[in-house]
């Protein structure tokens, strides 16, 4: 039901922007970005409800944009000043992952 592309390595301090494409509609529903990193519990990094109330992990805030195109049903999330913790894979779902996950992309921040 979701695609998740736009990840890679890149060297702290960069950028990359993610993008997941669903099949379906999700028009009614929130979304979030959620992220795994290796050894680690799947955790929510940013949110944006139907309704357009966004919320981010603290030790995002002020880096990474969540932004949605509702008619697309493609969501987006912009990382920018990427610090080595950030390294993980990336998923798109419902807040609460109530949906089935998609493969995900990598982030790597390494220098």
């Amino acid at each position: 039901q979701f695609v998740e592309s736009g990840g890679g390595s890149v060297q702290p301090g960069g950028s990359l922007r993610l993008s997941c494409t669903a099949s379906g509609s999700y028009s009614e529903s929130a979304m979030a970005w959620h992220r795994q990193a290796p050894g680690k519990q799947r955790e929510v990094v940013a949110s944006m409800s139907r309704l357009g109330r966004i919320d981010y992990m603290d030790s995002v805030k002020g880096r990474f944009t969540i932004s949605r195109d509702f008619a697309k049903n493609t969501f987006w999330l912009q990382m920018d000043s990427l610090k080595p913790e950030d390294t993980a894979v990336y998923y798109c779902n419902h807040p609460v992952g109530i949906f089935s996950w998609g493969q995900g992309t990598q982030v790597t921040v390494s220098s």
